[in-house]
């Protein structure tokens, strides 16, 4: 019995120089399936996790998660009256050698080029006012005059706004309020309208002759009003201002009492939206402000929530790190156990943005043999909230992933009549030891 008891361990001794066991030193891993997961959403948008870098010599995968917000602005549709101040106050310098008729006529020809770039819904005319320089005609409808009518000819429109003569001696708004409303036509459209103005109104059409009068005031106060009735979307600027407590002598009024009641305030104006800033600010609010007052629909993405689920396996069997951390939002710090997720939220994401990170799978080296030769998907789900541009919550996921193979390399059995160095070491051993066995018993036996 004692024989065969050593034969057997001496078989397995054998047998264990031949067939080796799935270890992290030998097990390889490679990438059977590297599919991209997209989940589009909003117009032109989406979310994307793909494989992004292997090193499979070092048994890990680099993914990557990313949101796109490619939604395209809206342009507005309809018609645009620009409604440009000319009065002689407009060559004043500024700054930099530029004068504020640079600052706002080089501004409104951007407006105009960036607007109508790639919309052919829109068509903009041109009205200047100031007062006419025939004093004879000064307080009529004349103290305004249209420099273009309605057109989507960028060049037309940018000379028509270069070639204005800033002689005006004085500001009568309303002539040029009045004018420009009368250009639009009787088509059911959008109708916009935007004053840029350096000056307090100071004349009016038939007014009572006192300039900044409260006659002045009231006449340009309701011609605002009578624009917002119409349903014109209207957009004023004023700059240029330097001391709101001079009072002119015609009025016991200042200029900050005037402008209060012509245009009402910014938080709460007479008509419209107003704009009232210092000329430091004219190109911003003009380029900037203005412009994005403009786009009918806002195009950014709101309360985005990622959530990317792994399974079990991966959990257990391989370590998690973040390659990059999120550049926009904020992410988990680590793997949640309870369901095997990270967590990614990014409270608004704005249109041309995207937000990515990236998180890489190593193999561990106690990882459990039974996934050899077992396909992995390195991820189960992942699941995608976010607000659309209704203002409803959406919801969408998607189970695609990239997927892993462990391979143990295939036992190689020694050829007859060679054997290799390690089995040759091993079978010495095991001859050496049944040899001290053997003797063992012998020596028992005789004794």
């Amino acid at each position: 019995m004692k024989n065969k008891i050593l034969i057997g361990l001496f078989l397995i001794i054998i047998l264990m120089a031949n067939v080796s066991m799935a270890s992290y030193s030998t097990v390889t891993m490679s990438v059977v399936e590297e599919p991209i997961c997209t989940i589009p959403f909003g117009q032109h948008s989406k979310f994307e996790k793909k494989l992004i870098s292997k090193d499979l010599a070092n048994k890990e995968v680099t993914l990557q998660l990313q949101v796109t917000n490619e939604e395209i602005a809206d342009k507005p549709t309809g018609e645009l009256m620009l409604v440009l101040d000319n009065s002689d106050s407009m060559t004043e310098e500024v700054s930099d050698g530029k004068t504020r008729k640079d600052l706002i006529f080089n501004s409104a020809n951007s407006l105009v080029s960036n607007l109508l770039k790639d919309n052919d819904s829109l068509k903009i005319g041109i009205v200047r006012f100031s007062t006419n320089v025939d004093q004879t005609l000064e307080s009529t409808i004349d103290d305004a005059s249209v420099v273009s009518p309605l057109s989507d000819n960028v060049t037309t429109l940018t000379n028509a706004i270069s070639n204005i003569e800033t002689n005006g001696p004085r500001t009568d708004l309303q002539s040029g309020l009045l004018l420009a409303s009368q250009q639009f036509s009787k088509e059911d459209n959008n109708k916009y309208m935007i004053v840029l103005t350096d000056g307090i109104p100071n004349v009016a059409i038939d007014y009572d002759k006192k300039y900044y009068s409260d006659d002045v005031i009231a006449k340009t106060n309701q011609q605002l009003k009578a624009i917002e009735a119409k349903g014109i979307e209207l957009i004023t600027m004023l700059t240029g201002i330097k001391d709101e407590a001079y009072v002119p002598a015609t009025t016991t009024k200042n200029f900050g009492q005037i402008i209060k009641e012509v245009f009402g305030t910014q938080t709460n104006p007479t008509a419209g939206t107003f704009y009232y800033v210092t000329d430091a600010d004219i190109e911003k609010t003009i380029t900037d402000d203005i412009y994005k007052a403009l786009m009918p629909i806002e195009k950014t993405l709101k309360d985005i929530t990622i959530v990317d689920y792994f399974p079990v396996e991966i959990i257990q069997n391989f370590d998690f790190a973040y390659v990059s951390k999120a550049n926009i939002g904020n992410i988990s710090a680590k793997v949640d156990t309870t369901n095997n997720s990270i967590t990614w939220t990014i409270p608004e994401l704005t249109s041309g943005q995207t937000a990515t990170v990236q998180y890489k799978l190593k193999l561990k080296e106690n990882f459990n043999s039974a996934i050899v030769d077992k396909i992995l998907n390195t991820n189960q789900k992942v699941d995608v909230d976010y607000t659309d541009f209704d203002a409803k919550k959406q919801t969408k996921t998607s189970d695609i992933s990239p997927k892993l193979l462990l391979e143990e390399p295939p036992v190689v059995l020694p050829k007859a009549g060679t054997i290799t160095l390690i089995g040759f070491s091993i079978l010495a051993a095991g001859l050496f030891i049944y040899s001290i066995i053997k003797l063992t018993i012998l020596h028992n036996k005789m004794n």
